[in-house]
């Protein structure tokens, strides 16, 4: 991509984040603190944008993953709120079916990630007229149809992906350009960074998102936090 093709996609993204401040408060922003998250917390926070940020502490994320909080109040002066499954669900689930069970099958995996991941993330959207998150169409074949903007049923709200048209090289030239704090995670050969038991660095070649729940078929590795009824929430465009 040219110089001056990044910078209209660049002032796309910043137009899409500035209307969800400006025409959706209180809007916030689900941030994993990876890469393309650490794009949006910058464009953000550096125009102090009305979009707050949370992050969902799973109770299993790499120690590097929570080094970034120290170092986005250390770069931007801000800090991010978080978001914790329920004490009880965890010792329940661990209790009856073992700390890992989430290797045993895909419902398994998808019942820890409800835990850990959906039923907080409800709490936190609660009581807002749209939310961000930071997924590309290029991450994987689940998310070929994503759209900038999406009406999200499910929530009864907004949802905006303003990162949908990015590729992987233009995360990385804006992070480097405009010297983003980043996981690093990444400079290990993690692309895609979710819950330490649950992610591994990727050879080269393969799909960004390949070290995610790796024993799994491609078309099963979604969390949930996108998926309604067993489907990936891709309605429609909200702008169609």
């Amino acid at each position: 991509m040219s110089s001056a093709d990044f910078d209209t996609l660049l002032s796309a993204t910043q137009a899409t984040l500035a209307r969800i401040a400006t025409e959706f408060t209180p809007a916030v922003f689900a941030s994993s603190l990876a890469a393309e998250d650490m794009v949006l917390t910058d464009l953000i926070l550096r125009n102090k944008l009305a979009i707050g940020i949370f992050s969902l502490e799973t109770g299993r994320l790499h120690a590097e993953t929570l080094g970034m909080l120290a170092r986005i109040k250390e770069t931007y002066g801000s800090e991010i709120t978080l978001f914790k499954p329920e004490t009880a669900a965890v010792e329940n689930y661990v209790a009856a079916n073992g700390l890992n069970a989430f290797y045993d099958s895909v419902e398994m995996r998808k019942e820890c990630c409800r835990i850990r991941k959906i039923e907080p993330l409800n709490r936190a959207l609660a009581g807002n007229k749209a939310w961000v998150t930071g997924q590309r169409r290029a991450q994987s074949t689940t998310r070929t149809e994503l759209n900038v903007q999406e009406d999200d049923a499910a929530h009864d709200m907004q949802k905006f992906n303003p990162l949908a048209d990015w590729s992987e090289e233009d995360v990385w030239h804006y992070i480097r350009s405009n010297n983003v704090p980043y996981n690093p995670l990444h400079d290990k050969g993690y692309p895609s960074i979710g819950c330490e038991p649950c992610t591994r660095a990727i050879q080269p070649g393969e799909d960004v998102r390949a070290g995610r729940w790796w024993w799994e078929n491609p078309e099963s590795k979604e969390c949930g936090l996108h998926v309604v009824d067993g489907k990936l929430i891709r309605i429609k465009s909200a702008t169609n």
